[in-house]
């Protein structure tokens, strides 16, 4: 079946599969989930995340009802055939990937570190 895995290469040596880690249970879970660490992790990623998700939002819609309601406004030119219109569409582009990048950079610098600290946490209990 064109689904199957290849067989392994034979390289002469009878090499063991590498050991699954140790799953942590439900219970390990629902603890680590009420656990201070862990709400602090949310409560990170919350005030960053809402209030920029907020925020885009409103640009977004700002965009869209100056280009239902304020037709005039937005074809106004500004140099040669560039209007307000072209300028608030490329705008939209240019603050989507700002808000990724600086996500990225707010995640590896304060949610990362926590979310790895919590990982390893229950990986070495879980193995215990």
């Amino acid at each position: 079946m064109a689904t199957d895995a290849p067989p392994p290469p034979s390289g002469g040596t009878d090499t063991a599969p590498a050991p699954v880690p140790a799953q942590p249970t439900t219970e390990e879970f629902t603890e680590v989930q009420d656990s201070a660490e862990f709400g602090e992790l949310r409560r990170t990623y919350r005030s960053f995340a809402f209030p920029l998700t907020v925020a885009f939002i409103a640009w977004y819609l700002l965009f869209v009802l100056l280009s239902n309601y304020a037709g005039g406004f937005m074809g106004t030119k500004l140099l040669g055939n560039v209007n307000v219109a072209l300028v608030f569409g490329v705008a939209q582009f240019a603050s989507t990937f700002l808000i990724a990048w600086f996500y990225a950079r707010y995640a590896a610098g304060k949610l990362d570190p926590k979310a790895e600290a919590i990982k390893s946490r229950m990986e070495r209990e879980a193995g215990a």
